[in-house]
């Protein structure tokens, strides 16, 4: 809880807040990201309404949950992740220090932003609150956004003004070495996270100790790899290493119809994936799927924890 601590103690309404906008990420599945950055001038109203976005999230978070590839955090809680783990230090390191070089200086600069950051600075602390920014930043968008329809001195008339929305809320802080992520689903898209399962996935399917299990992981690959949430549970298979238990296997070869799978298995004992079988198959090796020895009812289960008995 001690990132928690450290967020909920950052003095927000003494801090000095600037708004950097960025493009990105750019670069292949396989290249690091690059982001390009931008600050903004706001006047004071703006800077209050993002130290009221920094401040509506930070006080909603109650409790942390370590990040896995399948956990989801409820509304009273945000996921835990080391900075290190993710691409969160390439998009500091874009935004730097405040200078004229990097300033935004007209609507073009806004224009297309990808997402955008509240850099709260107090004594020497630094959070950063990053958003995912909406329709309205985007130039496809635009020309229905700037015909908007106001009172103005008791008539109904046209304001053009051009329009960027900040909302009330942020998606991830980073605080210090750590991020606390409300919007997993932003996060991911953000800082590419996705990317990250692919190239793991590929690493996944390199060792012979996974490869070895399958007669033909072509029908696996074909299922898992344009799907984010299977990319997600193949890391997890990759991370729990079931596949490298040799009792683990021939328990899933005695079990697996006593269980209800449908999983098929060769002559020697491989596992021959189909497309019917394979999100069985996912399941097995997460180690899913579960008996109760109270109701003695079977139960697939998203995520699992031992307990110490």
């Amino acid at each position: 809880m001690a990132v928690l601590d450290d967020l909920r103690a950052f003095n927000i309404e003494e801090a000095h807040i600037v708004l950097w906008v960025f493009r990105g990420p750019r670069g292949s599945a396989v290249e690091l990201p690059s982001y390009t950055g931008r600050w903004v001038q706001t006047d004071q109203a703006v800077d209050q309404r993002l130290r009221t976005a920094f401040s509506n999230e930070r006080d909603r978070i109650q409790e942390t949950m370590e990040y896995s590839l399948l956990a989801e955090n409820n509304e009273a809680s945000a996921l835990r992740i080391e900075k290190d783990e993710t691409h969160a230090g390439i998009v500091i390191f874009s935004s730097g220090e405040e200078v004229e070089t990097k300033r935004a200086r007209s609507e073009s600069d806004l224009v297309n932003t990808n997402f955008y950051a509240i850099k709260a600075t107090h004594g020497e602390s630094v959070i950063y609150a990053v958003r995912q920014a909406d329709r309205s930043w985007k130039s496809r968008h635009r020309r229905s956004l700037r015909s908007t329809f106001i009172m103005r001195e008791h008539e109904l008339t046209v304001d053009d003004t051009p329009r960027f929305d900040i909302h009330d809320g942020v998606n991830f802080f980073v605080v210090g070495d750590q991020l606390l992520i409300n919007g997993k689903k932003q996060f991911e898209s953000i800082l590419r996270y996705k990317a990250a399962h692919v190239s793991d996935f590929d690493s996944l399917k390199a060792e012979a100790e996974f490869s070895g299990i399958f007669s033909d992981v072509a029908p696996l690959d074909e299922h898992i790899r344009n799907n984010k949430i299977q990319l997600r549970r193949a890391q997890a298979i990759r991370q729990k290493g079931h596949y490298r238990d040799v009792a683990f296997m021939q328990r899933l070869r005695d079990n697996y119809i006593h269980f209800g799978f449908q999983i098929e298995f060769d002559d020697q004992g491989l596992i021959v994936p189909t497309p019917e079988t394979c999100s069985e198959i996912i399941t097995a090796l997460l180690d899913h799927r579960l008996s109760s020895a109270f109701s003695e009812n079977i139960y697939d289960v998203q995520n699992t924890t031992t307990v110490a008995v």
